[in-house]
């Protein structure tokens, strides 16, 4: 069994959500996964009594929360010794659009290149539009955000656009990685057969 830290920033909760899911996907296989807030980390936490790291965040105005920014610069060293992955939400990954996909990247590589982290996994998502939990000021600037975007500006409603699907896959490769890196198998051995995974996530049995 392998443990597992994944911190997370959130803002209106969907990369807590998407955090829970990826400790879900590794719980089933056996590994002891633990997804909590970057902001409310024990101030005694050590990254060393974990044997690797995963690590999300969202994107608001360009920019990553602060907090996991903190967190990757105060454990870059504890981060470069062991298996890591980063995964991002945004709106930029909710469209097919090359422009709006090279955004997305562009903020993983601006980040990693400030904090000096190079994970071995990386995941891009699409957030959701929490119109119902934003104030007013915020309602309309995301408004006017999403009507570039992905043209869904009722506000009367909330809008997810993760594929849960990529993020099952995502968690899989990573707990592969992860596994092969440790010399580790899962608690179930077809999960050790990256086959038994479609490009959309889903288990296929022969």
């Amino acid at each position: 069994m392998v443990s597992i830290l994944i911190p997370y920033g959130t803002g209106e909760g969907q990369t807590a959500t998407v955090a829970d899911r990826i400790a879900d996907v590794l719980d089933e296989r056996g590994h002891d996964a633990t997804a909590i807030d970057a902001e409310e980390l024990p101030p005694d936490l050590e990254v060393d009594g974990f044997d690797a790291v995963c690590i999300g965040a969202s994107i608001h105005m360009g920019k990553h929360q602060s907090a996991v920014r903190d967190f990757v610069e105060a454990n870059r060293d504890a981060l470069a010794s062991r298996p890591t992955a980063f995964f991002q939400l945004s709106m930029s990954s909710a469209v097919a659009d090359e422009t709006r996909q090279a955004e997305a990247a562009g903020y993983v590589d601006e980040f990693l290149e400030e904090t000096g982290w190079h994970p071995d996994r990386i995941g891009l998502f699409g957030g959701a539009l929490r119109y119902s939990k934003y104030g007013f000021l915020k309602r309309l600037l995301m408004k006017r955000i999403a009507g570039d975007a992905t043209g869904d500006t009722d506000t009367s409603r909330d809008y997810e656009y993760t594929d849960w699907h990529e993020v099952d896959a995502f968690a899989a490769d990573y707990a592969a990685f992860v596994e092969s890196r440790l010399g580790v198998r899962p608690a179930d051995p077809r999960d050790a057969d990256p086959s038994n995974v479609d490009s959309s996530g889903e288990e296929t049995l022969e």
